[in-house]
């Protein structure tokens, strides 16, 4: 069974994450970035899978109900939202990652699977899990715990393990100060991904005791792993290894969208010739909920008003009425204007780009009207007073920040 950890707000994408927990936000034009987790579970041959929700769920309930309602009972197939709904008690919400499993454990052992995948909601990758699994199995682990390699630099935001010559994982540190290298490779360290493979029975029974500790905060990532790390025997899964690649790929990818820059840079990287992401690999289908639309259109063709679209991904539904489209994303039902332009933006659904308008390097938030005229991503000073503007200098804009215009 698959347990995708869903509640997260993600407050680091601001205004993203106003209106709809950071899975929920949209990611390449037609997905929203939960839909990675869920198809790798459904393309690993996982069949039952379970979703936990907290912050302002709405949004990613509908998308669930409306994309993910295919999987069925009588092939012995389930898919179950769990909201977080005071099951244990009348006051406690999900305190901790793994309190959001604990909570449903009822529910979980009457279905009665041998293991157990917990998931991260929030990341872009194509991942086997089967792999994962197979490792866990051969090894005897009490716990898997998939990771990526990443320079040592950069990983003091990340849960970091130090493991021996067979990847047995002998020490587990959240977000450290100095964190520990790889045997062999004293510049980088690896990285857990949030993913962890358990049997389902030392689970419950793990879940259980954490739930005694009144000193936890019922986190797998602080409590649960280092205890079993300490205790038990936890191996770790290279991303490497069951990383799913195309032809076209030439390096495993994972990328944590968690930031307003990192948003923008992995939506503009499916932009490239041979993006590093490919979203073409029909042996390994994102699955998401399929709106209908009308094909993309483009319209006049005049000097100076001419709808074209170049180097850029343009979803079903959108109309780019003489306006220029340049390295950029347009998801679905986005409808451009005479005359505007558009250069490094990431537009979610059904925006309208008013006349003569200038986008350079912005993320416009979904159903926004931007008025004609308006030049977003010329002038930093001006920028920065209207709308959300980064030190790299991505702006996000909102329809509330138009509002604010008068």
């Amino acid at each position: 069974m698959a347990y995708v950890l869903a509640g997260g707000r993600g407050s680091r994408l601001l205004e993203l994450t106003d209106r709809r927990a950071k899975p929920a936000v949209f990611f390449g034009g037609k997905s929203r970035i939960i839909d990675f987790a869920l198809s790798n579970a459904l393309n690993s041959g996982i069949r039952r899978i379970a979703v936990a929700t907290q912050y302002k769920a709405h949004s990613l309930i509908r998308h669930l109900q409306r994309g993910w309602n295919f999987l069925r009972p009588e092939r012995n197939e389930t898919f179950d939202i769990l909201p977080a709904s005071q099951r244990v008690d009348e006051r406690s919400w999900y305190l901790g990652t793994a309190d959001a499993v604990f909570q449903n454990l009822d529910i979980i052992e009457d279905y009665a699977p041998r293991f157990m995948v917990i998931l991260a909601g929030d990341h872009i990758y194509k991942m086997d899990y089967e792999k994962m699994l197979a490792q866990h199995v051969e090894t005897g682990a009490d716990v898997t715990v998939g990771c990526i390699t990443v320079p040592r630099a950069e990983a003091s935001g990340f849960g970091v393990m130090h493991v021996d010559a067979a990847d047995r994982v002998t020490a587990f540190v959240e977000k450290p100060v100095d964190p520990p290298p790889i045997p062999g490779q004293p510049d980088h360290a690896l990285a857990s991904m949030g993913i962890y493979v358990f049997d389902l029975k030392l689970l419950a029974d793990q879940l259980r005791r954490d739930h005694a500790d009144g000193a936890s905060s019922h986190d797998f990532g602080k409590d649960l792993i280092p205890y079993l790390v300490r205790h038990g025997r936890a191996f770790a899964h290279r991303f490497e290894r069951s990383c799913v690649r195309s032809g076209a790929e030439a390096a495993p990818y994972w990328r944590d969208v968690g930031t307003v820059d990192a948003y923008w840079q992995a939506n503009i990287d499916l932009t490239e010739i041979v993006p590093e992401l490919d979203l073409y690999d029909r042996e390994w289908p994102i699955w998401t909920h399929a709106e209908v639309t009308p094909p993309a259109k483009f319209v006049h063709d005049e000097d100076g008003r001419r709808g074209e679209a170049v180097s850029s991904l343009v979803s079903g539904g959108c109309i780019v009425s003489g306006a220029r489209v340049r390295y950029s994303l347009l998801s679905t039902g986005a409808h451009l204007h005479s005359y505007a332009s558009l250069y490094g933006a990431v537009v979610l659904p059904n925006v309208s780009v008013g006349r003569g308008a200038r986008l350079t390097n912005v993320i416009v938030d979904r159903g926004v009207a931007i008025p004609d005229g308006l030049v977003v991503g010329e002038d930093p000073v001006a920028d920065a007073a209207r709308f959300r503007r980064t030190e790299a200098g991505i702006c996000l804009v909102t329809q509330p920040m138009i509002d604010r215009l008068g």
